[in-house]
């Protein structure tokens, strides 16, 4: 499987890092030691490679549906206020991401971006009722032939880097990647509030391919 272009200068530092630690502790340590020490090693690897992983995936929904833009497990559906770009109240999906999930953030619907805002902020954590609204976050407004839809990226308390790759006016693609979030943070759908709910809460949901509402 791939690693992620985000990822590739992280794995090749662990290596290293690694590499010179177990060939220092062959001549520090007793040889069981350097077995366990060896199968740590492992193990840290396989979780940087499995976090960086680029799974191959396809999107095939319908052009009203709205995929979910994340791997994770949805935590909140509720109806808000969104003024910034909705407009008035809509409904609010929210997909919280683990450590162990794959972190690419994907175009949930196509459409055209008409508004991209950067917030800095605080780093609460992910779960945090107030981390919407407080927490380090990219907004990004999509124009559909459905209506309007906003995605916003939320920097946890691990998380501390959002990468957002799309520009104002940009055509996306549903199923293209939009962005990246490291090591564990939450992403947050608005929509309007006649669209049709697709998910339940506690739900586990897979970037890209499983279906979070369809547009009226």
């Amino acid at each position: 499987m791939p690693i992620h272009k985000e990822g590739r200068a992280i794995v090749a530092i662990t290596v290293l890092l690694l590499v010179a630690v177990l060939a220092l502790a062959a001549f520090l340590l007793s040889s069981w030691l350097n077995l366990l020490l060896q199968l740590l090693a492992i193990a840290i690897l396989v979780l940087v490679l499995r976090f960086f992983r680029v799974p191959a995936r396809r999107p095939f929904l319908e052009e009203s549906t709205v995929c979910s833009p994340a791997d994770g497990k949805v935590v909140v559906i509720e109806r808000v206020e969104n003024q910034a770009f909705m407009g008035g109240p809509c409904m609010q999906i929210s997909i919280f991401m683990s450590i162990h999930n794959v972190h690419i953030n994907y175009v949930p619907i196509d459409g055209k971006v008409s508004y991209l805002k950067y917030y800095p902020g605080k780093y609460l954590l992910a779960r945090h009722p107030k981390s919407s609204e407080l927490n380090e976050r990219w907004s990004t407004g999509i124009e559909t032939a459905y209506g309007r839809i906003m995605l916003t990226q939320i920097a946890g308390y691990v998380a501390r880097r959002i990468r957002n790759y799309c520009s104002d006016k940009e055509e996306l693609k549903q199923g293209n990647e939009l962005g990246f979030i490291r090591f564990g943070s939450r992403v947050d759908v608005f929509l309007p509030l006649d669209a049709a709910i697709k998910v339940e809460l506690g739900e586990k949901v897979y970037g890209g391919i499983s279906p979070l509402a369809r547009l009226n």
